[in-house]
């Protein structure tokens, strides 16, 4: 599988190391004004380093966008007469929708939008996917590249700004949520750095007991609390202080502003 990232930015770059990780490419192309910021990459055995769109586009068959949203109509006006029938167009860029894109490539060319996380550069991204009606015979080649950063799911276009909040910005609430207990153990006594390490694996725990089990967050909590236990004596203070409706408000919030992003 020949790959090109185009914008090898913050986010292109997990992409790449997660493709590196998982061996899913047979070359890959990696694209940025100043190469100089991707020197990491330099010297990895099927990987080249340029800041030529054009090398980069003639030479691979899946192409992923991953440019500020706006310098993408630019460069992709720039890249569309180098398009051939076989390449796969994969945008991860926000609020630049198919149609925009349709508009200037054609119709008749595979394109996904896709919305990942930065969790993609350890494999553990949660991607969610829309495509044109071409692109909907490419739709498994798109889960199966992102399913092996993580996990993917196909949804209707229209609901990409809400996944956006949710897996994208949703990494950084659980971060703030991981830092939160962290600093809840420190006071308890704890070394920063225990407590740090305390407050990660809890949380991966909590999310591997519900993939694995399938259970709803509500039973597995039902476990943990006992009648008039610390548990339901923590939870039901967290809730009388809003923890629940701030998460739900601070999602709401964030989809109102991409939102006005998109419109403007």
């Amino acid at each position: 599988m020949k790959v090109a990232i185009i914008g090898a930015g913050s986010l292109g770059q997990a992409i790449a190391k997660g493709l590196i990780k998982t061996k899913a490419t047979s070359s890959l192309y990696l694209t940025k004004r100043s190469v100089f910021t991707l020197q990491e990459f330099k010297g990895i055995e099927g990987i080249t380093l340029t800041s030529d769109n054009v090398l980069a586009v003639k030479n691979s068959e899946i192409i992923i966008f991953a440019v500020q949203p706006r310098h993408f109509e630019a460069i992709l006006k720039d890249v569309a007469p180098l398009l051939k029938e076989n390449h796969v167009l994969i945008s991860v860029i926000t609020g630049f929708s198919i149609s925009k894109m349709e508009a200037i490539v054609g119709t008749d060319k595979y394109i996904i939008r896709s919305m990942p996380n930065t969790a993609i550069s350890v494999g553990q991204s949660m991607t969610c996917i829309s495509t044109n009606e071409k692109g909907k015979s490419k739709v498994e080649l798109a889960k199966s590249i992102f399913n092996s950063l993580g996990r993917s799911m196909e949804i209707p276009e229209e609901q990409l700004q809400a996944a956006t909040v949710i897996c994208a910005s949703g990494i950084a609430f659980w971060m703030r949520l991981i830092r939160a207990t962290t600093q809840g153990a420190i006071q308890l006594g704890f070394e920063a750095h225990e407590a740090h390490e305390l407050a990660m694996q809890t949380c991966f725990g909590a999310a591997s007991l519900l993939i694995e089990s399938g259970k709803h967050p509500e039973e597995e909590i039902d476990r943990v609390t006992t009648p008039r236990g610390c548990t339901i004596e923590g939870l039901n203070e967290m809730e009388h202080q809003g923890l629940s409706s701030s998460l739900i408000k601070g999602i709401n919030a964030s989809f109102e502003k991409i939102n006005q992003i998109k419109k403007n």
